[in-house]
Formats: structure tokens, sequence, C-alpha cells
């Protein structure tokens, strides 16, 4: 696998950030008057929206890559990130 290593720090303005956090101020606020019963079935749309968003990474950061590459990509970073929590729960 070939990595972009030379991409730059990209700081957003200072507008965008304030946007950035009333946004996410806004999330948790919605996400506190959520009954359990609403937060559990979150989970599923909110790791489906993980993938989704990790996916167009993968696809930025491989153009040519064809469609089951990048899926198998996917499946790896998943994999990784499995062994990672199961290396910090011992």
């Amino acid at each position: 696998e070939v990595f972009k290593e030379d991409a730059v720090a990209y700081r957003a303005p200072a507008e965008t950030q304030k946007l950035i956090h009333s946004l996410f101020q806004q999330e948790v606020i919605e996400a506190q008057r959520m009954s359990p019963e609403e937060k559990f079935f979150a989970g599923p749309q909110l790791f489906e929206a993980a993938c989704r968003i990790t996916l167009a990474g993968i696809r930025n950061q491989f153009p040519d890559a064809p469609e089951e590459r990048c899926l198998e990509i996917l499946r790896e970073r998943l994999e990784l990130q499995r062994r990672l929590e199961g290396q910090s729960d011992s």
C-alpha cells in the first residue's frame, strides 16, 4: 500500500471551527434527549455512517483501486481496529 505521506495538515478557518463546535453541541443535546432504546438502535446507523466515510477516504487515498479492493481495505482496517481493541482489553 502506498500512503499519501505528502498531505499537508489542514486547519479549518475560525468561522468553520465555530460552526463545527455548534453542530457538535447540538448533536450532544439531541443524544442526551434520546431514550436508551433510541441510543441502542442508533449504534448500527452510526457504524454504517462511519464505514461510508472511511470508504470515501479509502477511495480518495487510492483513486485507481477498484471497488472490490476498496472494500477489502475497509475490512482490513476494521479487523485491525478489532485487534487493537482486543489488545487494550488485556
